[in-house]
């Protein structure tokens, strides 16, 4: 079976994140996507985001109707904690901790972003979160694979003289490397973002076009994104 995880901050989910999946999800035959809210985000400390219970109750209805579609709680506050202690959701130790859980005959792959893939070599062992699982790697404007190519830690990037012949080529077709496999999935059309989002529960626009109606609906029910204040934890 092949599965994906689908990290992120989700905050919120959006109609972007679901045509992400979906088109994943066609082309390399995902029987599941796993959408994993991260408790606190490695690359977000200091920027205030909602509750995690927030983020996650918005992909669970976000999710709903969507075959295959897990909201998963593998990077959840751990209750015994009480809320204490705790700490960065490293996407290294989720994987290790569902690939543990998986079949022999499973496939797992990592779903994640051009504009989020652009900074893994500053992920927490990056290169060992490479070797780990391949990953699907979705496609953004103005990106070529040569982006993705000198995105690798060092030690995993492609020669120079490679990464040059890279430039004109689209984010197309797989780059299997020493220590890493990178699929491509080519560009989807969801011009939707977070902040976009949060710009227009501000100016009281309208969301229905940028998140699932579910989504919406608890934005509104709940009152989030209406100031800094109810963005905080």
């Amino acid at each position: 079976m092949n599965i994906a995880l689908f990290g992120g901050t989700f905050d919120p989910i959006h109609r972007g994140h679901v045509i992400v999946a979906r088109a994943a999800a066609v082309k390399f035959q995902l029987k599941q996507v796993w959408f994993i809210p991260a408790d606190i985000p490695p690359h977000k400390q200091k920027t205030p985001i909602l509750s995690f219970y927030h983020r996650y109750t918005m992909v669970a209805l976000a999710l709903v109707g969507e075959k295959g579609f897990v909201p998963s709680l593998l990077e959840a506050p751990d209750p015994a904690t009480g809320g204490s202690q705790r700490k960065p959701s490293y996407s290294i130790d989720t994987v290790r901790r569902v690939k543990a859980m998986l079949g022999k005959s499973d496939h797992l792959y990592f779903l994640i972003g051009m504009d989020a893939f652009k900074d893994i070599a500053k992920w927490h062992e990056a290169e060992a979160l490479l070797g780990e699982c391949d990953f699907i790697v979705a496609a953004r404007p103005g990106y070529s694979l040569a982006d993705v190519a000198s995105s690798l830690p060092p030690k995993l990037r492609p020669a120079a003289a490679v990464t040059k012949l890279f430039r004109k080529q689209k984010m197309e077709g797989p780059l299997v490397l020493p220590g890493a496999t990178l699929h491509m999935l080519p560009k989807t059309h969801e011009n939707v973002s977070a902040t976009q989002i949060r710009t227009a529960v501000e100016r009281g626009g309208a969301l229905r076009r940028l998140v699932p109606d579910p989504v919406a609906e608890y934005i509104h029910k709940e009152q989030l994104y209406r100031n800094a204040a109810s963005a905080r934890r």
